[in-house]
């Protein structure tokens, strides 16, 4: 008995050892597959990256979804050799964004591509992000970068023609030859004088349902972030000025390149996925919020203590949480100061965000108040003023591009606003590109042609309606945007999008800090109906699905916040249009909808029913809209 006992010990022993050994062989098979043939893929293997000459190709599908001709630094590379490094299993939560909490799962490759550059990439189920490490640098500036990406002549493409306030349309195009360059100053044309700089987010079309959205992710110190410029079809990656002596290692921000439908490209976390974790320990203080705002009505109101007053009235009356003070609140009239109108918010229950010129971009002939945060001790010291006065957050404006000095200064600016428990919202900066993760406090950034176009020049009017119908599928996609949407009356130029269309953008667009435009009057004269949901207007989402949409033509979002459903569409066409809505099985039972449609003239129609089916179709007007919320 002992030795039959003995006997099925040592069997069971034996096919442990040889399902062991046959494991191992497997993986060490796989492995070397991948490393043999270069071909490497997403855990769920529907992305595969595959050698394409001294380059690679992304696939979709086993479909072609985009080439990258060249890689790495200073001298083009042989055929990369992948080595599977890890498996990435990440986790984490978010105190704002698309969705609080963030999971994603990555293959990850390493390549040598030289003897002092490695390739690190990530396949990700939703794209492909990769960065370099280089060594051996003594006291050396970096070496030229020589990352590219081919997009052929025919590619359906919205692009944004580069500025250093990322403030541009993003049109349909199908040749990099279909914009003419614009008069105003930084913007690079090619020698034949076309447009040949471009900035991220880059929105293609690889085939019917088949996207990629190229952007970058992760900017630390000593870097630049970069845009694209072109040479025909060759799409070239050139980060921006970057002197910095570097010594021994250094690393590249990430090249990102997000894959999939249009639903899986909107709803990507792929920017912060890589970005690196926050570093803020106690997130309590960090409030997202709807936010009253002076300027699109008042460009010079902030140094009017009595128009401040009325936006902290409206914020009471409205229950917003915070009130916007801008520019030119250092030359406050008729005796008042910016402490008695932060102390009248704070006595009101409303939490004041006050706003700084950086001093580096826009300086001469621009609002004040200037020069109080470049220094380290008077940023220090300003911070600390701020914190002790009450003030909740700063609004920082008029940077100079994506320049190395520019990215450090954000970054410090973040750290020591950080340290003062105050929120940061960037404007007149560069997009988003993940610092949303690892500095929480960043809680919006301009990088948007928003509706405070409206108060500069008429050219919004017209192209607002198509403009908001892109912006889901290309700059929101990268990260919070403040676009300061809602407007029911007209700034200095007018807006012909319907009221159900401007109060969708609420929800359609996102940011942490949701500025709200219109002036007191115009929100406090809506139905109840719109004053309430202002009221409740959330900030921060649980998930985000995209419902339907195509860029210019329209786009429906729908956002969860706690128990309820929030569901914004706009028509980006000037014709009627009938809207199919492809709900997730949730919204197809039965719950009670508020539903804010497009009524007569550009008015509202406003419905709420009980225990009733979210409409399968609703009809917009043109340039209209809708948002339902569902409970």
């Amino acid at each position: 008995m002992n030795n039959n006992h003995g006997s099925k010990t040592l069997c069971q022993f034996s096919r442990f050892m040889l399902v062991m050994a046959w494991l191992m062989m497997a993986s060490t098979l796989s492995y070397a597959n991948d490393r043999t043939k270069s071909v490497v893929c997403s855990p769920d293997r529907i992305i595969q990256v595959q050698p394409l000459g001294s380059g690679l190709s992304i696939c979709y599908k086993q479909k072609p979804v985009l080439q990258i001709p060249a890689l790495g630094y200073g001298q083009a590379v042989g055929l990369p050799q992948f080595q599977l490094s890890s498996r990435i299993d990440d986790d984490y939560l978010m105190v704002a964004g698309k969705r609080r909490h963030c999971v994603n799962h990555a293959n990850e490759y390493v390549a040598r591509l030289d003897e002092h550059t490695q390739l690190v990439m990530r396949v990700y189920n939703d794209g492909v992000a990769f960065r370099y490490l280089i060594a051996g640098l003594e006291g050396q500036p970096i070496p030229k970068e020589l990352t590219s990406f081919r997009i052929p002549e025919g590619t359906n493409r919205w692009m944004q023609q580069w500025t250093d306030s990322y403030e541009g349309f993003y049109p349909l195009a199908t040749s990099c030859k279909s914009l003419p360059v614009p008069s105003y100053s930084g913007v690079s044309k090619s020698a034949d004088g076309w447009n040949n700089r471009w900035g991220f987010p880059a929105l293609l079309q690889a085939a019917d349902d088949v996207f990629a959205l190229i952007t970058e992710a992760n900017i630390g110190r000593k870097q630049s972030a970069s845009c694209l410029f072109n040479d025909g079809d060759c799409f070239m990656v050139v980060p921006d000025h970057n002197t910095q002596p570097m010594d021994h290692e250094w690393r590249s921000p990430w090249r990102v390149v997000i894959v999939g439908s249009l639903a899986q490209v909107v709803q990507s976390t792929l920017v912060t996925d890589v970005s690196e974790s926050a570093r803020i320990d106690d997130r309590s203080w960090i409030k997202p919020g709807a936010v009253s705002w002076i300027y699109w009505a008042y460009n010079h109101g902030s140094n009017d203590f009595n128009i401040i007053r009325q936006y902290v009235d409206m914020a009471v009356n409205l229950q917003l949480p915070y009130v916007l003070i801008d520019a030119e609140w250092d030359q406050m009239k008729d005796g008042k100061t910016i402490v008695d109108a932060v102390q009248y918010a704070n006595s009101h229950g409303v939490k004041p965000l006050i706003w700084y010129n950086s001093s580096v971009g826009w300086v001469d002939g621009a609002p004040t108040p200037k020069y109080r945060l470049n220094k380290p001790e008077d940023r220090e010291r300003e911070f600390q003023w701020c914190e002790d006065i009450g003030v909740a957050g700063v609004k920082i404006d008029f940077f100079s591009g994506d320049s190395q000095e520019n990215m450090d200064f954000c970054l410090d600016l973040l750290e020591a606003a950080a340290r003062h428990h105050l929120l940061v919202n960037f404007h007149g900066a560069t997009i988003p590109r993940g610092w949303q993760r690892t500095w929480p406090n960043l809680m919006s950034t301009e990088g948007v042609y928003g509706a405070e176009w409206y108060n500069n020049v008429p050219t919004f009017t017209d192209k607002a309606a198509a403009h908001n119908a892109t912006l889901p599928f290309t700059r929101n996609v990268v990260g919070p945007m403040d676009y300061t949407p809602c407007a029911f009356s007209d700034s200095q130029h007018p807006h012909i999008t319907t009221l159900a269309h401007e109060l969708a953008l609420t929800v359609l667009f996102e940011s942490a800090l949701q500025h709200l435009a219109d002036r007191p009057e115009s929100y406090l004269s809506q139905p109840d109906e719109v004053q309430d949901f202002l009221s409740k207007l959330p900030t921060a989402w649980d998930d985000t699905r995209l419902i339907a949409g195509y860029p210019a033509e329209y786009a429906v979002i729908a956002r969860k916040a706690g128990d309820k459903w929030y569901v914004a569409g706009v028509n980006g066409s000037d014709n009627n249009r009938l809207i199919k809505l492809s709900l997730p099985k949730i919204l197809r039972e039965k719950h009670d909808v508020t539903m804010f449609l497009d009524g007569q003239d550009g008015g509202w129609n406003i419905v709420s029913k009980t225990d009733t089916r979210i409409p399968q179709t609703i009809e917009c007007k043109p340039r209209g809209g809708f948002l339902l919320v569902v409970q």
